[in-house]
């Protein structure tokens, strides 16, 4: 465990293990507080690595890889939850990267979890096992997180791009109220397609790993499916690995979560080489789909709200990114030199009112926003 400017840190705690395309099987805490970061899970590099640098920096690889880690005011009790489920198209990224140290978001007077999750074939291939594991990681929180000054009838989950679509996911799939707000940033919502279920069914067929195949054979059967399938089924194909899910009926999800849903102004700047074909790109797959959710989930009687991200860099080749917002969110010492920054610092006092505003809606849902739809920066 470690203490350190009033807060208390917990790394690499243990919710679960499973074998190879099993079901998690919860672990029991020990109390244990251990100092060390976790494993991430075994994964390609990143596409997004000369935009935000190496999330995995620093981490050792292990199949076995459902960790979490828990940043906390020293003297918390009966604090509000905020659990993270970090992006990187289900493929990459883990919980444990030092991108999402939490030390000032903690200090907000919240307690922060960071889940680690299977990713890719080891995840998604078979049985939305990576989204087993995060309803397990949850399922630990409400059961331990007391012990850190948590109060587990208040939970936020929140992500962003893949943990955004993640956090969509756990509230459809989630009947034992697990959490009660919900934020999702730049959630990948285009690629929920009717043509998933199909692309899936193709990546299943293509990819030929069962539990003897290495870890490195695993990954590049992985690669080669992806290149092949993956263009055949656009949107969808642009994040290849996801959960599976049936067919969508928000109002029991509605009716018990409060909701905050958005993105960044150029989210799709990163993945085509134009600015007429990045708004396309950002409106495709991110910003409608964030605005018909809400619209959704207001049909459904549900309390939502959203907002956009609108700050960049000086003359900032790709605007306001995909992934924009995290150093505002998290620590920034871990984003020092991500190119999508380009050399600059972020603003000081956007960042201090996003975590307040972040910190405040798991506090006290809507009533602590101070309108239905929030804009940040520009």
């Amino acid at each position: 465990m470690l203490i350190n400017d009033g807060l208390v840190r917990a790394r690499g705690v243990r919710y679960a293990t499973a074998s190879r395309f099993a079901k998690p099987e919860p672990l029991a805490w020990d109390g244990a507080r251990p100092s060390e970061r976790g494993p991430a899970c075994p994964q390609p590099p990143s596409a997004l690595a000369a935009l935000v640098g190496n999330s995995v920096e620093g981490l050792s690889f292990d199949e076995r890889c459902q960790v979490l880690s828990v940043t906390a005011p020293a003297d918390a009790s009966g604090l509000p939850v905020m659990v993270w489920f970090h992006g990187g198209a289900y493929v990459t990224g883990s919980g444990e990267s030092t991108k999402y140290e939490a030390s000032l978001l903690a200090s907000e007077g919240v307690v922060v979890v960071s889940v680690s999750y299977r990713l890719g074939v080891f995840g998604y291939l078979r049985d939305n096992l990576g989204l087993l594991d995060q309803l397990t990681a949850l399922r630990w929180v409400r059961d331990n997180i007391t012990a850190f000054g948590g109060d587990p009838a208040n939970v936020t989950a929140f992500g962003q791009s893949a943990g955004g679509d993640s956090v969509y996911a756990l509230m459809l799939v989630d009947t034992e109220n697990l959490f009660h707000r919900a934020i999702l940033q730049s959630a990948p919502l285009g690629t929920r397609s009717p043509e998933r279920a199909e692309m899936t069914a193709a990546l299943r067929s293509s990819i030929s790993v069962d539990e003897s195949t290495s870890v490195e054979d695993a990954l590049a059967a992985q690669t080669a499916a992806v290149t092949e399938v993956g263009p055949k089924f656009p949107p969808s194909g642009g994040m290849p690995f996801a959960p599976v899910l049936d067919d969508v009926d928000l109002t029991a999800a509605a009716s018990r979560v409060e909701l905050l849903v958005g993105h960044t102004a150029d989210d799709g700047s990163p993945y085509v080489p134009s600015r007429e074909h990045w708004e396309a790109v950002t409106e495709l797959i991110f910003a409608g789909g964030a605005r018909e959710l809400a619209r959704d989930w207001a049909a459904a009687c549900g309390q939502v709200a959203t907002y956009t991200f609108r700050w960049a860099p000086a003359d900032a080749p790709l605007g306001s990114c995909h992934c924009m917002e995290l150093p505002f969110l998290f620590d920034p010492d871990g984003w020092r030199g991500a190119g999508m920054l380009a050399g600059q610092e972020p603003d000081p006092v956007l960042a201090g009112t996003m975590r307040s505003l972040w910190a405040g809606f798991a506090r006290n849902g809507m009533d602590a926003l101070p309108s239905r739809s929030l804009e940040f920066g520009g």
